[in-house]
Order: structure tokens, then sequence, then C-alpha cells
């Protein structure tokens, strides 16, 4: 399985890095300036569809997530919230090399090779003992680490707040993910389900925080993009501007 992985990392996103950096432009080297508050000219047509997704999360989502934070024992929620992070590991490995994170790329591919081996897939996280944690990142972080700024926000149906330049990084990542591309039918819908499940969990375990902010906000629209913003900005490093460490505010702190 870590040969037919290697060999699709290699094809599918040595393809992709050419296309994109043709498409960017290798000037753009240096990370883009933290951006000045909320840039958001498309805000009519946001708004509409964040409440299509208010309408989503109330009559599916939230009521799936009860039901399976309530059913699933929490030994096989665990098990499959570790196994759809395995998954993402090869891709993280891979953006990890396009953002020149050498560091990041060995924590992941050491993380991924012990978890699918002594972890029997990525069902057990025998890593974490090694101290060998994710190093979470996706194609949008590789974009800002290329010199991309972020773009207008945007709201995306069942997927929520974004920015453009997040969305073409989704569409990447999900259209060049390893995983998906090695594994055969019915495998490949196995790690579909256990994303599924491990989403679920996650709606299920910040429950009272998001329903909060969807329900209860005075204005959930304004309040879940700030929240975004801010919280995508302290991922990328970005300081000042409404960007910066000391603008964070945790969602999901406990």
């Amino acid at each position: 399985m870590m040969r037919v992985l290697n060999s699709a990392l290699l094809q599918n996103y040595g393809r992709l890095a050419g296309v994109s950096l043709l498409s960017l432009g290798l000037g753009a080297c240096a990370a883009p300036p933290p951006p000045a508050g909320s840039y958001d000219p498309y805000e009519p047509t946001n708004r509409v569809m964040h409440g299509i997704n208010r309408g989503l999360d109330r009559a599916l989502v939230r009521p799936s997530s009860k039901v399976y934070g309530s059913i699933v024992p929490q030994p096989v929620k665990t098990g499959v919230a570790n196994f759809a992070t395995n998954l993402d590991l090869p891709g993280d490995m891979v953006n990890g090399l396009l953002q020149g994170n050498i560091n990041g790329f060995g924590k992941n591919l050491f993380r991924f090779a012990i978890n699918t081996t002594l972890g029997v897939g990525g069902l057990f996280d025998p890593a974490k003992s090694f101290g060998l944690n994710q190093e979470k990142t996706d194609f949008g972080q590789t974009m800002h680490v290329w010199g991309v700024a972020e773009g207008p926000y945007v709201e995306l149906p069942g997927l929520g707040p974004s920015t453009v330049r997040d969305v073409v990084g989704t569409a990447v990542d999900i259209a060049a993910n390893p995983v998906s591309l090695a594994l055969p039918s019915p495998e490949s819908y196995y790690a579909t389900i256990a994303k599924v499940g491990s989403k679920l969990g996650d709606r299920d375990r910040y429950s009272d925080t998001i329903d909060s902010i969807l329900y209860e906000s005075a204005d959930s629209y304004a309040q879940a993009r700030l929240l975004y913003l801010q919280n995508r900005r302290f991922e990328l490093g970005q300081t000042g501007a409404g960007g910066g460490a000391d603008d964070f505010i945790d969602p999901y702190a406990e």
C-alpha cells in the first residue's frame, strides 16, 4: 500500500505542482502581507448560501451528529477519527514538500508509516507516543507560502466559510488526493465513509459552540466569517491587521 501511495504522490502532485507554479508565476515567492479585516464583495450571495447551510445543518447534519454521538461507542469513534486522520497524511506530506517544510514532511511520513503498520491501518495512534503529531496542512496553505493572496471571502454549499484561495486549495486537495487515487473500489468508499463519520463526531463534540454561533448569535453570518478568517490567518502565521495571535479566538476551546 505504501508503494502505491508513494507512486501516486509523485505522479499526481508532481504534475500538479508544475501546473500550479506556471499559473501562479514563479515571481510570487514570498507570503503576502496579512489582509486588513474581511474582504467580502460577495456578501449578499454569501448570506444566501449561509442560510442554506444553516438549514442543511439544522435538518440533516446536526441530527445525524447527535445520533452518531449517542449510538457509536467512544472507542469506535476514536478509531474512525484516527483512520480518517491517517488518510490525510499523504496529502499533508506532499503539501509539506511543496512548501519546503522538510521537517513537517518527515514527521508526517514517519507518522503515516507507523500508524499504517503498527496502528492497524491507522485505527490506532502509536505514533503519538513517539512524539510524532500530525503536521496538518493543505494546498491553500501551500499557495499562501507561494505568495498567493487570500482573495475574497466566500461561503460554499455544504462546506461553509472559505476564501477564494482556499476554494482552489480545497478543489486541488480533493482532486489530487493520493489515497483516493491509489485505492480501488470499494476501499475508496471506506475512506469516504470514515471521513464523514469523523466530521459527524466533530460536529457532535463541539455541538454547544457551533450551535451558539449558528443559532444564538445576533448575526451568525458575520460571526462565522470573523471566526473563520481569524483562525485561518492564525494557522498561516499571519500577524497584525486582525490576523495575529493576539486577535485569535478559538471557537473550539474547552
